[in-house]
């Protein structure tokens, strides 16, 4: 028996026609850790996601953000965004924690 398992490339080829959405974590120059959970499937938009600092496994996107921009494709709707600044403390009541910016029905960038 023989059984065909196919593997995505996570690397900003994304197909936007599969994951028509977009979740962009902005950091805001302080460590801070961020978990996203969706209702369909999520793909990190990025070159290496294990420099990058972050798991990506079926639904849930979770890692690390100081400085720059974190983005990921996804289908369905978002389920949940969990941020906390560098000592535990959630958004919004951290003025240190990233944006958290949710596209629907966009275009690759």
């Amino acid at each position: 028996m023989s059984q065909d398992t196919s593997v995505e490339n996570q690397t900003g080829g994304s197909d936007p026609d599969r994951l028509p959405n977009l979740v962009t974590i902005v950091g805001r120059g302080v460590p801070s850790n961020f978990e996203i959970a969706v209702d369909g499937e999520i793909e990190m938009i990025s070159d290496d996601p294990v420099a990058e600092g972050t798991v990506v496994s079926g639904s849930v996107a979770e890692g690390a953000i100081e400085v720059g921009v974190q983005r990921f494709r996804f289908s369905g709707q978002m389920a949940n965004v969990h941020v906390v600044d560098w000592n535990g403390t959630e958004m919004p009541d951290s003025p240190s924690t990233p944006e958290v910016h949710v596209d629907y029905g966009v275009a690759t960038r």
